[in-house]
Formats: C-alpha cells, structure tokens, sequence
C-alpha cells in the first residue's frame, strides 16, 4: 500500500512473476522509465530478471540496454523494481539477497495498534485525526525551512571572503534566519501543545487499538497451528471498520468503548472460528480469553507458562520428594511448579498436611465441579482455579477451561458455532472465493447444491485432477459472464491452476453479481497463501457420536433401499453393519486404545460392506440360512480388514464381527451395548426415530472400553491443546519481565552438566564382559546397550557445553543450536537427542530416564547380573528377550530356537521382594497394565479401578519352553509396547494373562502392557 501511494503520480505498473503479461510489463516499465511492482512472489525469482537485479546494463552511448530474456531493452530514468511477498518468514538464497535489499515490512504489535488508533479516531472524531495529519506536515514544513535556513547560512559563511561585518548580504540572511527560527520555534511550542490535546483525546481510544492489535497478531499466530489458517490485515481491517461503524452508538465515551470491544472481539472470533477445525475451536478461544487478560495484566507472564509447560522442565530427582503413594509424578512435577507462584506458596504444605480432604477431593468424577479444599475455593479465581485443575486432572482441564472462557469473555464464546452456508454465502462478493478446508469423512458438496437450489442459481461443479483444468477454466468463464456458482472439487490436486483463478478473479473486468467461485481443498503446504488471504474459508466436520453419525448414514438410505430384499434379516443386518462403520471410526479418538494405528475408515467402505450384504442376501440358500463366517470374514478381513495393516488391528475388528454378527444378531432383544438395540422394522421412519433417540453422548462401553477410556481421551486432547499453544509462542527474548530465555536455558544446561553421569570407559566395560563372559547372549547385549547409552551421554554433553559457549558468545548460534535453546526452554527434548535416544513426555521425565538407565547398565557391569531387570530401561527390550531365548536353547542340549517359546508366571513379588535370580529365564519389573486391573491373588485380568489409568504390575518371570503347539485359547494375549504409542517399532512381545472373562472381552478394552507411560 506504501509502495502504491509513493508511486502514484509515477504511473506505477503491477503485475506478478504468473501473470500472462508479465514480460510485457517488465519490458514497457523499463524503456517507459516507469516503476514495477512484482507482487506475491515465492521464495524463487524468475531467471528473467537475473539482468536487472544484477544491474548488468550495457553502455550504449548515453542510453544503457539490459538484456530481458531474449531481448534488448532500454533502461530509461525513473524505472524502478519492487518485488513484494506474502511469506510469513522466507529464506531467500544468498545470491537473491545479494542482489536485491530486502526489507521486513511486517507489521509489529505497537506499529499495527497505532494505525488502527488512527483509524478509530478518524472514523469517531475524523475532524481530530485531521487536524493531527495538518499538525504532523506543518511541522515537517517548519522543520525543513529551518534546515534550508541553516544551509544557507553556512553555505554564506564558507563563501564569504574578506571581513564578515563588511558582507551586508550576510547579515541581512542572519536577520532573516534569526527572524524565521523565532517564528518556527513558536509554530513549533504551539504545534507540542496542540499536539498533546490531541493526544489525549486520541489515548481515549487506545484501549480499541490493543485490543484489535491483540486480535490480529492472534489470528496470524493461528497459521502456525495450520498452514491453511491464512487471514490477511486486509480482512481485518475491514471487520475492524465494522465494528466501529455496526457496533451500538453512544454519546458516553467510555460506553461507547465498551460497545466497540465487544462487537469487535466477538466478529473476529466468529470470523476465525468458522474457518478452523474443530479440534483448533477450543484452542483459539482459551488463546483468546488468555491474551485479552495477559494484556489487562490479570495474567501474569508466569502463571501463563505454569499453564501450558506445568512442571516438564522439572527432574523428578532433584524436587522435594512426592509426600504420598498416590500422587502421580507429573502431578507432583505440576504441583512444584505452581508452589513457585505467589497464589500457590504454601499448597505443598497444605497438601501434606491435609492428605485425606485433597484425596477425597481428587477423586471424585468432576472435581471442578466439587469445593477445593484448604479455602482455595473461595480464595482463587476462575484462571487460578483452572492452574490447579490442571495440575492435579489433566482431563478435566478443558471443562475447567470452558468456565474460565465464559467467565473471562461472556457466555456466547462457551458455544460453538454451527456452520450456516447461507450467511456464509450472503458474505461473500463475486470476487471472493469461498474455500472449505475437507476433513476426513466431510464433503460440503451436497450442502452447497442444496444451497443453489434454494436461491435458484445454477451451479457447475468439477472435480480437480490432472487434465480438468481446462474444463475449470470454461466454467469458470462461463459463469463470469452469464452469472451462476462454480465448484471445483479437490482443487488441492490442481495447485498451478489456483493461481490461475485468482487471476481470473481479480483482473476479469466485469463479473456477474450471481457468479461465486466455490473450492474444496485439503491441507497443503504449497497452497497459495494470496488466494486464502483473499477467500472466505470454512470447515464442515462430520459431527461426532454414534448418533451423529449412524444419522448421516440412514440419510443416505431410502425406504426403497429398505425393501431391496425380503429376506427378513436384510433391515437388522444393514443397521447392524451401519453400527459396526460408526463404532470403528469413533474408537479413532481414544488414540492407541481405541486403534494402534489412526485408519481412515470412510463412506467407501460403509458401500462396499453394505453392496456385499445386499449380495449375500440375493444368493443365500433359504434353508440353510446366513454363513456368518462368510460375512465375518468378508467385514473383518476384506471390506474394512483390508485397511488393517497392525496384527492387533486385526484381531480387535474380527473380534466385533465374531461377537456382533451372529445369530445372537437376530434375536429379539439384542443390544451391542444397554439401550443401543437393533430396531427390528421395516420401516425407514422408525430407524430415524430410533436412532433420534439414542443418547446425545456415548460412553466408551459401547465401543467395548473401559469407562476410564474417557479420562485417557480427554488428557490427550487437553495435552494436544497445550502442547500447540507452546508451539505457537514468539521466541524472542524473555517475556513479562522475567529472566530471558537464554539464561533460563543456561541455568539448566549447567544443572544437567552438574548431574550427567561420565562416559563409560572402554577398557573397564570390556574387562567386565571378559570376567562375566564376553561371548555369553546376555553380555552380548549388555555390550550394545553400553554402546548405544555411551552415544547418549556424549551428544547430551557436547550440545549442552555448546549451548553454553553459544549464549557466551564464544561460537556461534547454528541453527541446531537454536532449536535445541528452543526445545529446552520449552520444556521438549531437542531434535539431536531424539534421534540417538528414546520418546518421553516432557524433558525432566527424559533426563530422569537417562541417569536411571545409566544406574542399572554401571550397576551390571560393576556387580554382575541383576536379579530383577527393569525392562524399560532398555533400547532393544526385544534383543533382551530374544537373548534370554538363546541361554535357555544353550542350556537345554536337542533344543532347536525356532520351536523354543516365551512362558511367563505374574509372580506376587515386588522387586525388592526378591534377593535371588531365577534359575531359568529372568524376572523382569517396570510394566504398567493399561486398560485393565490386576488380581494381585490370582494373577488375573480384572476391570480397571475407576480413575486408574495405569496399574504397575508386579514382577513377572519370563521363560522359555520347548513346545510345538499352539496357544491356549482360554488365555489373553496382551502385547507388550516400549511406549503407550503401540506401532509396530515399539512392538516388544506378547505375554498371557489368565481371565475369568472371555478372551475377547479385553481384546475390546484394548488391553496391553506398557514399559513406560510418559
């Protein structure tokens, strides 16, 4: 916009690297000595204006040429190049930068607050602003006479030969100065004094500025969480323009502050919500409510780092230890870090002193709900309350959340907004794209045509991909001129052609007022950040829960589908398998209990299993009825088995089918879950009705979990949110005042120097194996686990002393460096250690992890061989298990390793309980039983305590035996995993539980082993 206005009177020429002109313009400006503006351009320029960037002109006389492509061109006078970008932060090569100055002109939160100041005043008291722009170039005028003045003096003074009292002239221009610098100095007091009333006046307003300042730079931090979340100040400015002219008039200017705010804040969170996703919804709210009171300095700096980091950054070891059993460790952690605020100094005491109230309290279903104890209740407020939630339940942060929202910004923000396309639409101009970002199982199609034909426009649609564009391209045309709706589906697949839309958009001289251009896209990073700052984007989420779902799916279904068949099964059987397609894509949200790996069950599959039915049906002998281990096989293995690509995957969805589709299906009175029955009808009607009236939420039962299923669920969202919102925080400097960055970094890179163990000393390690053995399975391994630590212990020691050479200034800060400064700040392991190492939750509970594998590999190697290991505290569990294999084959002479297999005994010992190794086999400690209970008697599977996610198990004794046959059935086979994300790579082995219940029963309740739970 600068750039325009400067050249305005200089008959500046605009174009982009794209535009089909574009060499046309380049040409015209330089020979006309006119200047260039190149807009929107990437991180790669176009060769062609290597010549002029570079500056090589060839002398042609008195005229210099440049050579544009294969062309001669004159550079007149006047001609200048500007190349404008929308990048947020490129990296331009170092040859670009070379050749051309490069300027940030990103707006900052000071600069942004003061243009909106103007704005408001120029709106509310124009004739103010107008006085104080008159004011401003009045004293720019002054200011220059008087430096002419002070030129010409000196230029008279350096001149002047001969004696100065004698030069008449001289002293008449030091009168005249003399005369006019009285007359400016005065202009000037007037101007500070006029000035400083202004400046009052206009401070009235500053609290709209902050706050629309506040806004902005908020919707901007929102494309880090997703790169299609693209807003430019342009649409900004003009909700920030309405709200001052829509927003209700007072004469009391106090009032008429609040009415602006107000409106203001709540257009903009409406505005932003409708184009994120819904798991972003949530985000960009407390983000929001959070902001607005850090600015009102409710929040202090601090409490907003205690509550997205709690206590990550903290060592377990190194706090004051945890009073009680049944506190968890992070809670603790949590709880350290908050006793660090003024709010929260003595909470540890209270704690310890008040075991039973904060016990009682902790566990009951909603403790948000409940009354704090030790007086907290009352003494905190909505924000403090939800930092003490947040320590001690994490899943309840989000309801505790919603409070505060609604607390902090009013009841409206504590609903969501549904997606209204017809306002939506009544929005928009021909201009402005509309751009629905696609989620799986979501496609706003039917919606939009529906929309078209209640206003009675015609629309064309085309689905993206290779060869469409030029159909697109004559839709679009088409349209332009004789009005209707274009949708061009899947435009993700279509990249170059966006640009050539937008194009069309913005230089097509006359478009119909009915044309409107619709798109559908998926997340991309190469989308063109212009065509979404310039479009009005929105989402369309399937909606969540079985009802939700099993109603888009009857949707789709007829009364003539209905009565395809009259085989009397066909009407339960398609619920059946409706239901079926619901609960598999809904146990997607429980992460690794509901399914180990995140597949995209979607409609595809629901047609495929139902066509399939339908056929089965038609075939079927009468007599001898449905082969239910045809339609087993065909869902579980085939229709949706075919996306399984885990072993355990696949047993949990034979697992449904064996257990839904059968006989039992049939029966009057069967129920998947209580009161979720099968409607037996034929009757369209009465399967809608029924399915309004199943329950609005479901618990995790029905999807065959336990209720604690939930809890887990609502920790990963509540993590998800709070591990964004720190991902997304500036990372300059200190913030609030505080301690910057790099010392706080600094401070803790000596702490972890302090503490980190020696390397281990090969010449020690290797007289150790020799004396245990050197050659022996088990010292085999202990020798690849020094080997791997020994590599952990060194990168740790060489980026921390770097780090702190880095922060001196003695070497540079790379840009490893950097990340890792970042990482550790932020309480996350930085990227170099990950790779030589293991995942954990937070950085303290890493460091933790390191010294406590440090301690049991010295400890083997100094002492011999543990009696009880602790499994966790290897990087290959799997090698470890496979090693022990090999000793007991050795032992045993005839034994072959591919028949010999895994047994295991759950002993009722705990570790310290067993001063002895086993004879055979090894015990092994450290697991935690997740989706299930422990009968610490028996040895047997029990449902899991309410609240306890987790359940550490007593030492197991793992064997090996030589046998051919197969498992017994009457056993649950519970995987073991290095990490509670169960993939394949952190697969370990499997070991047998008994159970009083059906195998299957924990299959559903994704039961499994964990070595380690953060």
């Amino acid at each position: 916009m600068w750039i325009k206005n400067k050249e305005s009177n200089n008959e500046l020429q605009i174009t982009s690297l794209n535009h089909k002109y574009f060499r046309t313009h380049l040409e015209d400006s330089l020979s006309l000595g006119r200047p260039l503006l190149i807009e929107d351009v990437g991180e790669e320029l176009d060769p062609v204006i290597d010549n002029v960037l570079e500056k090589n002109f060839i002398k042609s006389g008195s005229i210099e040429k440049v050579v544009v492509g294969d062309k001669e061109c004159d550079v007149m006078p006047g001609f200048m190049l500007y190349i404008t970008t929308k990048l947020p932060n490129p990296a331009y090569s170092p040859e670009i930068s070379a050749k051309t100055s490069i300027i940030d002109f990103t707006v900052t939160i000071l600069g942004l607050e003061e243009q909106l100041l103007g704005r408001v005043i120029l709106m509310e008291k124009s004739d103010l602003e107008a006085e104080r722009v008159a004011l401003f170039e009045s004293v720019m005028k002054n200011q220059r006479s008087m430096k002419e003045l002070e030129s010409n003096l000196l230029c008279r003074l350096t001149s002047t030969q001969g004696s100065l009292v004698d030069d008449e002239a001289l002293i008449h221009v030091l009168q005249e100065t003399k005369l006019t610098a009285e007359e400016v100095n005065q202009k000037l007091k007037v101007s500070a004094h006029t000035e400083r009333k202004i400046n009052v006046a206009r401070e009235e307003f500053r609290a709209v500025a902050s706050r629309g300042s506040i806004l902005y730079f908020l919707i901007v931090e929102m494309s880090n969480v997703n790169v299609m979340y693209q807003n430019s100040l342009k649409q900004f400015l003009n909700i920030f323009d309405n709200s001052i002219t829509k927003s209700t008039k007072s004469s009391v200017t106090d009032e008429r502050i609040a009415n602006i705010l107000s409106y203001l804040t709540y257009e903009v969170w409406a505005f932003t919500l409708r184009s994120l996703y819904e798991r972003h919804k949530i985000l960009f709210t407390l983000m929001l409510a959070m902001k607005i009171d850090c600015h009102k300095g409710l929040i202090s700096h601090d409490e907003f780092s205690a509550f997205i980091k709690g206590g990550a950054s903290l060592d377990l070891n190194a706090v004051e230890p945890k009073p009680f059993r049944w506190i968890l460790d992070i809670t603790w952690l949590n709880l350290v870090e908050i006793s660090k605020l003024s709010t929260f100094s003595d909470v540890l005491t209270k704690i310890e002193q008040n075991e039973k109230d904060w016990r009682v309290w902790y566990e009951k279903e909603r403790p948000e709900e409940e009354v704090i104890p030790c007086g907290y209740n009352s003494s905190l407020d909505v924000f403090r309350k939800l930092l003490l939630i947040r320590s001690w339940s994490p899943d309840r942060t989000l309801s505790q959340a919603r409070k505060y929202i609604m607390e902090s910004l009013g009841s409206d923000y504590g609903e969501t907004i549904i997606l209204d396309l017809d306002a939506t639409w009544a929005e928009s101009e021909p201009r402005t794209p509309l751009i629905c970002i696609l989620s799986i199982g979501s496609d706003p199609s039917p919606q939009v045509t529906a929309l078209a034909k209640q206003k009675e426009i015609p629309l064309k649609s085309v689905s993206m991909g290779q060869g469409q564009e030029m159909h697109a391209r004559r839709l679009i045309a088409d349209s332009m001129s004789g009005g209707g709706w274009v949708l061009l589906q899947n435009i993700h697949l279509s990249l170059p052609f966006c640009n050539e839309a937008m194009d069309a958009l913005v230089e097509t001289e006359n478009v119909h007022d009915t044309f409107r251009l619709w798109m559908t896209t998926e997340v991309h990073a190469q989308f063109p950040i212009a065509l979404l700052q310039m479009a009005i984007k929105f989402t369309n989420e399937p909606p969540q829960g079985i009802r939700a779902s099993l109603k888009r799916t009857y949707q789709n279904i007829t009364q003539d589908t209905l009565d395809y068949s009259s085989q009397p099964q066909w009407p339960p059987l398609l619920y059946a398998v409706a239901f079926l397609h619901t609960v598999v894509q809904e146990r997607r949200k429980f992460g690794p209990l509901g399914w180990n790996v995140s597949y995209e069950f979607n409609q595809a599959d629901f047609a495929a299993s139902f066509q399939f039915i339908q056929n089965h049906l038609d075939d079927m002998d009468p007599k001898k009825g449905i082969s239910w281990q045809t339609v087993c096989y065909m869902l579980g293995e085939v229709q949706y088995g075919g996306r399984v690509t885990d072993d355990f995957d696949k047993r949990l969805l034979t697992t449904f089918t064996h257990v839904w589709f059968c006989d039992v299906l049939l029966r009057p009175g069967f129920e998947f879950y209580k009161n979720y029955k099968v409607p037996m009808s034929k009757n369209l009607q009465d399967y809608i009705d029924y399915i309004n009236g199943l329950p609005s939420t479901d618990t995790p039962e029905v999807f065959g979990l336990h209720t604690n299923a939930d809890i887990t669920y609502q920790i990963n969202t509540a993590k998800g949110i709070l591990d964004t919102i720190l991902n997304v925080q500036p990372k300059e400097g200190g913030g609030g005042g505080g301690e910057t960055r790099e010392s706080v970094v600094y401070r803790l890179a000596d702490d972890m120097l302090e503490k980190l163990p020696k390397e281990y000393n090969s010449f020690e390690v290797k007289e150790a194996l020799q004396r245990m053995g050197a050659l022996l399975p088990m010292n085999i391994f202990l020798r690849q686990e020094i080997d791997r630590i020994q590599r952990v212990i060194k990168v740790v020691h060489s980026t921390l002393c770097d780090l702190k050479l880095a922060i001196d200034g003695t070497i540079v800060m790379s840009q490893g460096l950097r990340a890792s400064l970042d990482a550790m700040y932020d309480a996350r392991i930085p990227e170099c250690w990950l790779k030589v190492s293991w995942e954990s939750a937070t950085l303290g509970f890493w460091y933790t992890e390191l010294l406590e594998r440090d301690a049991q590999f010295r400890h083997w190697v100094t002492n011999g061989r543990p009696n009880v290991f602790w499994m966790t505290g290897f990087f290959n569990p799997q090698g470890f298990l496979t090693a022990m294999r090999q000793e007991v084959t050795r032992a045993h002479k005839g034994w072959a390793l591919d028949s010999v297999v895994l047994q295991n005994l759950i002993t009722r010992h705990n570790k310290e309980d067993l001063t002895d190794s086993p004879p055979e086999g090894v015990y092994v400690h450290g697991l935690f039983l997740e989706g299930a209970s422990l009968d610490r008697r028996t040895g047997k599977l029990l449902e899991s305590k309410p609240k306890v996610l987790y359940e550490q198990m007593p030492v197991i004794y793992i064997y090996a035996i030589n046998t051919t046959a197969g498992k017994d059935p009457r056993l649950y086979e519970c995987p073991i995993y290095r990490k509670p994300q169960r993939t394949d790579q952190k697969y370990v082995g499997s070991i047998d539980f008994e159970t009083e219940n059906n195998p299957r029963h924990w299959t559903l309740r994704g039961v499994a082993l964990l070595c380690d739970i953060k």
